[in-house]
């Protein structure tokens, strides 16, 4: 890219009913910016599946009153065209909240109303005292949140999150700072008015990507994840390497153009996504609520994208959305929680016909989930650990079947012939 967005990799754009299936990611996308669209559900313009059939990620969701389920400083660029959110209104609430997930030097762009009104109320069918209000209610708000505006033309205004925080004006009275104690925990959280301090201890310089991809993440380097040092963070790296090395030999097409939408359901680091990245696919990190770490921040600096999520709970998208699902220990950090049969049964709902599961876990654990995911008509293959046969982490391969309803369910099963079996393992 060129211009003042050259540096932006991460993006997540606030999408409506009005906004075509997330044109502008599947934009980005071809200039190597990775976009995480999300729009609320809408029974006429299912514009997340329409996306995600798309190979553009998203997910459903609306900005209301809970915390986006992301970390602070998550996007190089927020972008909102026509999405009908009130951001002149709840005391700059909406807008303190894109700062919270904006890093320093970010962009926020606002298409739509009340841009330009001057120019616009007229096709807008707005009143000018109206639209000339909101307007000066946002610029205030860019202004308190130490925003300098870059440009404003047409329909569209670009501000940009300074780094420089002393050039910063002060804080309102009526204003107070988010409590910096656990910013990290936002899942199920209320927003709140107020605004996050910058990070000195997770701060620093994020290299361009793709090379940010491998670099050390400023979170892991400067200690600020509990439980990793750059260390061990590398040894975690070549791990997943390693492992994903391993599954290329089992599912051959890993290295090929065969899945586009990808989810890690328990991402870590995204050591996962880091080891298969391909400019022709995409993966969803999920960071689990129930993970004893945090670390979706470093996923996002890194260059990936990612979401919390309880797995105990349906995940925020469309069924048949996921070529491909891995899961890292999922079914032992939920097994005390909620039943692995519930997990398994969202995860068929999920995955395409023909999709792939990886499952990473301990073999007793994988013994129960075979015998459910046979009786979901997936076909599976249990393998073992890379290292050694004694290893009692194994790794079970799935392919979820495509079949229809039958009246009798004995003919069903006599369609699956031995050349559709040989067609569903030509993966493996």
């Amino acid at each position: 890219m060129h211009g003042p967005f050259a540096h932006c990799h991460s993006s997540i754009s606030f999408t409506s009913m009005w906004v075509q299936v997330a044109s502008l990611g599947a934009y980005l996308d071809s200039r190597g910016v990775m976009a995480m669209s999300f729009a609320p559900r809408d029974s006429h313009e299912a514009q997340v599946q329409f996306a995600l059939e798309r190979g553009v990620p998203a997910f459903i969701g609306v900005l209301g009153s809970v915390k986006l389920p992301f970390p602070p400083r998550s996007f190089d660029m927020a972008h909102c065209s026509r999405c009908l959110i009130p951001w002149s209104g709840n005391g700059g609430m909406y807008m303190m909240e894109v700062d919270r997930v904006l890093r320093p030097g970010g962009y926020w762009v606002l298409s739509g109303p009340p841009i330009n009104w001057k120019a616009n109320h007229r096709k807008w069918e707005r009143a000018e005292e109206d639209l000339a209000g909101e307007q000066k209610r946002i610029e205030e708000y860019a202004q308190m949140l130490c925003w300098e505006k870059v440009t404003e033309m047409d329909e569209i205004g670009v501000w940009r999150k300074r780094t420089d925080t002393a050039a910063c004006p002060a804080m309102p009275p009526a204003v107070r700072a988010c409590d910096p104690a656990n910013p990290d925990d936002v899942w199920y959280k209320n927003m709140e008015t107020c605004i996050t301090p910058s990070s000195t201890a997770a701060g620093g310089e994020l290299q361009p990507f793709p090379e940010r991809l491998k670099a050390i993440p400023p979170r892991i380097s400067s200690g600020a994840v509990q439980g990793f040092t750059v260390e061990s963070y590398e040894e975690e790296k070549r791990r997943w390497e390693r492992h994903v090395k391993a599954y290329t030999k089992v599912n051959y097409k890993l290295d090929t153009k065969r899945y586009r939408n990808i989810m890690d359901m328990n991402a870590g680091v995204g050591g996962f996504a880091a080891a298969i990245f391909s400019p022709m696919s995409w993966v969803m990190n999920v960071v689990p609520t129930a993970a004893e770490l945090s670390t979706l921040g470093v996923i996002y600096e890194r260059g990936l994208i990612g979401i919390y999520h309880d797995w105990c709970e349906a995940f925020s998208t469309y069924p048949r959305t996921y070529d491909l699902i891995h899961a890292n220990g999922v079914f032992s950090l939920y097994r005390d929680k909620c039943k692995m049969e519930d997990i398994l049964l969202e995860m068929d709902r999920i995955l395409r016909p023909e999709g792939t599961v990886i499952l990473r876990d301990d073999i007793d654990i994988l013994l129960r989930v075979d015998k459910v995911a046979m009786g979901m008509r997936w076909k599976t293959m249990m393998v073992n650990h890379e290292d050694s046969p004694h290893i009692r982490e194994k790794v079970l391969y799935a392919v979820k079947r495509y079949w229809t309803a039958d009246s009798d369910k004995s003919s069903q099963e006599k369609k699956a012939t031995s050349s559709e079996d040989e067609h569903l393992f030509s993966i493996f």
